[in-house]
């Protein structure tokens, strides 16, 4: 037996109320970023703030800063919330057809939500992936449809897209692209340009899409470790070795030179190092507020907001960041 899969008969439908910080928290930060808060932070005389607003805005290519976790942060989350969400539905008596519709129909609809800001933005249609909902419509449906396989399968499912995805960059054979970690000269470069129909498209890659699905993946195997009949402190044991194994994969990568660190193409090593901090922010935040109790007033803003972190995300790219700003 798979020590890290769960007893089929063991899961609880009790809220885990540090998801719904989790998602919050995140949420929260990506206000603040798009109301051009952190911006501020740079141009105080104080060394602590103009380092905070370093590690609140991406890093330019190779590296990593706190603000490059924050989209992962929510691709996970967004993993970890399907197992409650279909064990709940099968509570409320839905098929299994009737699940996988929803499914589909919400992976629709965040596409159609992720393409809308962008014709919003450009006053044209613009098919990408970049943004978050675009990038969630694919890696949402990809999690929902493989969550009853084993651990083993979706660990190994995932380990292979990025394995592919890595060799794809680096074995491209169209000259002018086949760089693969040089900004606007790799694979992910080449089809941003043919999606756009233009020359230099945007430096975030579209093809993010294909390894970041591994976030949401892994994301789906925590939510279910968390529903498991385990103790916390087993649950907690496992999620930190898990991380620290991700964190140390991806950072092993970066360090002997093999595959960079780099958020805007989703390089394999940067997948596994904001994997492993994704998982390590979800065991502190579960450990915070579901085992110690400890922050239980000062977490329920977050997890409002957590609670309706589509809205929030639409509302703030339409006009609500201008309105806080």
């Amino acid at each position: 037996m798979n020590p890290l899969s769960p007893p089929a008969a063991s899961t609880t439908l009790e809220r885990v109320t540090s998801v719904d910080f989790f998602r919050g928290f995140t949420m929260f930060l990506l206000v603040g970023e798009a109301a051009e808060l952190y911006g501020l932070f740079l141009k105080m005389d104080n060394p602590v703030m103009q380092f905070l607003g370093t590690q609140l805005d991406h890093h330019e290519w190779h590296g990593l800063r706190f603000w490059d976790l924050i989209q992962p942060f929510f691709m996970f989350i967004v993993g970890v919330a399907i197992p409650f969400a279909v064990a709940n539905r099968i509570k409320k008596g839905d098929s299994v057809q009737q699940i996988t519709r929803h499914a589909l129909k919400r992976s629709f609809l965040l596409l159609f939500f992720g393409w809308a800001l962008y014709f919003t933005a450009a006053g044209k249609l613009v098919f990408q992936f970049q943004n978050v909902l675009a990038q969630l419509s694919v890696t949402y449906l990809v999690a929902f449809l493989i969550r009853d396989k084993s651990y083993t399968f979706q660990i190994v499912f995932t380990l292979v897209i990025l394995l592919l995805i890595d060799l794809a960059y680096r074995f491209f054979p169209v000259e002018g692209f086949n760089h693969p970690w040089v900004n606007f000269e790799n694979l992910g470069a080449w089809v941003n340009n043919k999606i756009e129909g233009v020359e230099k498209a945007s430096t975030w890659a579209t093809l993010n899409f294909v390894s970041t699905t591994a976030h949401t993946v892994w994301g789906v195997l925590c939510g279910k470790l968390l529903m498991s009949n385990r103790t916390a402190t087993r649950k907690i044991k496992i999620l930190l070795v898990a991380g620290a194994s991700a964190l140390l994969a991806g950072y092993t990568l970066d360090l002997l030179n093999v595959t960079p660190i780099i958020k805007k193409i989703a390089t394999s090593s940067f997948v596994l190092a904001s994997g492993g901090w994704s998982i390590l922010a979800l065991c502190f935040s579960y450990w915070l507020i579901d085992v110690k109790k400890s922050f239980s007033a000062g977490s329920r803003f977050f997890i409002i907001v957590g609670m309706n972190s589509i809205f929030i995300y639409l509302f703030n790219h339409i006009g609500g960041a201008h309105l806080i700003r």
